[in-house]
């Protein structure tokens, strides 16, 4: 018999070879029904494969993320059946489980894929679906699965299997569709019940350029065609939302080739949105003890090599430029200029915590095929600040870092997000991750216990910390619910050691700091990609790139309009006069499609009374007032930087 340790303590005990299918049946008919996959002692596994020793056991359904990534990689192994049967002869390179769905890259020789053929792919892919087809899993010797594929003359399945050594190797099959994959898979076809081909795009194999492209379909499945419909309005909800001609239509950003791919123009409006930011963030982080510092946009090698970045990100990093016999690098983090001017001074206890604060700009190589909008970029303008501080004083500042979080989230209107804590991988030590195991569980345990005692949503992920520490990623979510990653709070107590930061304590003992690696706001561009769809494009009046618009009703109330415009500038209201000779309807339609959040309409009334008549975006009429009364108001609204 073995033991069987469920989520809530409970244990239980069965016959050896028993799975957590058979255990959620010995549950409930019910939740068997449900179960899509199972996280046995930490890694996600098949539903039926064979439980052979004791075990703590959790239940995947629909509603766990990796249930659900589990369902959507094996919708990319249904659509990969459906592509094959449509064009013969198709080679795959990977079907992986994304944020919403999955995508599978492909080499299609010759052949395209259009619009009208996801039409029939999501037919075929339903046919194939109401089979209830298992995914079988096998394990295969590495001889044996070269020899498959290089008689199906698979370059791509070849190149996967160059990585994987005997032992490791295993093959899926539904239906009539056989893959390379190591799974987890769900039990079987049936449970895709509702299924969306979105879109084709192309990708470079491997993510490089010089490589050839293969063609990407996305798509998204679920349980239930109801939840498909309400994903599929969502989708024309995000549609209108979407940053990127959002930014166009209403000038915030520009791309040009030759300035260059994923290097972001701000426009007018767009810089005027992040000075607004960059006030916010300043006005607050003054007021928590933050010193402002200015670093340069490049370093020497050494720079890099000390603080351990060049060995793990040398290829997000822009190649080096040689001066002299010496190779400088744009930089593609902030830290290392912010650990020399620690280093720059003598430092006691009594200087600690030492908050240094910058709005720097970071240069990141991404994948031309990953670059997205303002989402994926290589030029970031990053809310950063480096927080050195002793052991003692480590709990308050990392509460402080989430408290900051949590007062930003009210200012945006931000009602749901999850802190993600991300920690490292034991069996990475030295490769992925600084080789200090103990101080490993030290940091994570105090980072755990900090959003325990500050009962802040919380989520643990396995091996995706930082590699001089755990990290927390905050995920929040937009007005129409789509998830976005904001921002990072990270611990680091390996580069005090490597750039041998210290301070003298109580006892004029030298001891390395601790360090808080924070970007509350993320960075300039990401952060204003998530307003553009948050707000869809209107923004709260203090943040607006124009706040107010002055719509005379003919040419003869100009002069008035010109008084009003020269007091509410000289209130430091962003104020324009739409001075065209246009009906004031179609001036007021135009405002509104502009999404200015005030309107002061001026007639012969309005002049005879010296008021004005607002209206409000998205709202309408809101009657006249004299110009100090709207002042005051206004001036309130965005003093509080009130929602509305």
């Amino acid at each position: 018999m073995i033991k069987i340790t469920l989520p809530d303590g409970a244990v239980r005990e069965y016959e050896q070879g028993v799975s957590a299918f058979d255990v959620a049946k010995s549950i409930s008919e019910g939740l068997a029904r449900k179960v899509l996959a199972a996280n046995i002692n930490g890694e996600v596994r098949d539903a039926h494969r064979p439980i052979d020793t004791d075990t703590a056991l959790k239940l995947l359904t629909w509603d766990d993320a990796d249930g659900k990534a589990t369902f959507w990689h094996s919708s990319a192994h249904l659509m990969a059946e459906a592509v094959e049967a449509g064009f013969p002869g198709v080679k795959f390179w990977v079907g992986p489980a994304v944020e919403k769905g999955f995508y599978y890259d492909m080499d299609l020789g010759d052949r395209k894929i259009t619009e009208e053929d996801l039409l029939q792919l999501e037919k075929k892919m339903n046919e194939l679906a109401k089979q209830k087809n298992q995914y079988i899993r096998k394990a295969v010797p590495k001889a044996e699965a070269i020899q498959y594929f290089t008689e199906k003359e698979d370059e791509y399945k070849l190149d996967l299997l160059s990585g994987l050594t005997d032992g490791e190797i295993t093959f899926y099959t539904q239906g009539g569709f056989t893959d390379l994959c190591r799974g987890p898979h769900i039990p079987n076809t049936g449970f895709i019940k509702a299924i969306k081909l979105t879109s084709i795009a192309g990708a470079y194999w491997k993510g490089d350029e010089k490589n050839k492209q293969l063609t990407r379909i996305y798509g998204v499945t679920f349980p239930s065609q109801a939840e498909l419909d309400e994903y599929v309005l969502m989708l024309e909800e995000a549609k209108k939302r979407d940053h990127r001609k959002l930014g166009k239509e209403m000038g915030i950003f520009t791309f040009d080739d030759q300035v260059g791919q994923g290097l972001v123009l701000w426009m007018p409006n767009g810089t005027i949105i992040i000075e607004e930011l960059e006030n916010l963030a300043k006005k607050t982080e003054q007021a928590a003890g933050y010193k402002r510092v200015v670093t340069p946009h490049i370093a020497k090698e050494s720079l890099y090599l000390t603080s351990g970045h060049l060995p793990y990100y040398e290829d997000s990093m822009y190649p080096p430029m040689e001066l002299d016999g010496t190779k400088y690098y744009l930089r593609a983090m902030n830290c290392p200029h912010h650990h020399k001017i620690f280093d720059a001074e003598q430092r006691s206890y009594k200087d600690m915590p030492l908050r240094l604060a910058e709005y720097g700009t970071c240069y990141r190589y991404e994948q031309s095929g990953e670059l997205f909008g303002l989402m994926r970029v290589r030029c970031l303008h990053m809310n950063d600040a480096h927080i050195y501080c002793t052991r003692e004083q480590f709990a308050q500042e990392f509460r402080a870092v989430n408290e900051l979080y949590v007062n930003y989230f009210k200012i945006f209107g931000i009602e749901k997000y999850v802190m993600r804590l991300s920690l490292h991988d034991p069996e990475k030590l030295g490769k992925k991750y600084v080789n200090e195991p103990e101080l490993w569980l030290e940091t994570e345990d105090m980072v755990r216990q900090v959003l325990i005692e500050s009962n802040i949503p919380y989520i643990e992920v396995k091996d995706e910390g930082a590699f001089y520490g755990p990290k927390i990623d905050v995920q929040i979510w937009s007005a129409i619910g789509r998830e976005f990653t904001l921002a990072t709070n990270q611990v680091d107590f390996a580069q005090g050691k490597s750039f041998n930061l210290g301070f003298t304590n109580q006892h004029n003992e030298l001891e390395t700091p601790l360090i808080i690696h924070r970007a509350p706001l993320g960075t300039h561009e990401r952060f204003i990609g998530f307003l553009l769809e948050h707000y869809a494009g209107k923004f709260p009046t203090w943040l607006a790139p124009l706040q107010v618009k002055i719509l005379p009703i003919s040419d003869k109330f100009m002069d008035y309009a010109n008084t009003i415009l020269q007091e509410l500038k000289n209130a430091d209201i962003r104020v324009e006069i739409d001075d065209r000779s246009e009906k004031i309807g179609k001036k007021i339609r135009d405002t509104e499609m502009a999404k200015v959040p005030y309107m002061l309409v001026i007639g012969e009334k309005e002049m005879n009374e010296g008021k004005v008549a607002i209206r409000r975006q998205g709202k309408g009429d809101l009657g006249a007032k004299s110009i100090a009364e709207f002042l005051a108001d206004i001036s309130a609204e965005i003093k509080n930087r009130a929602a509305e």
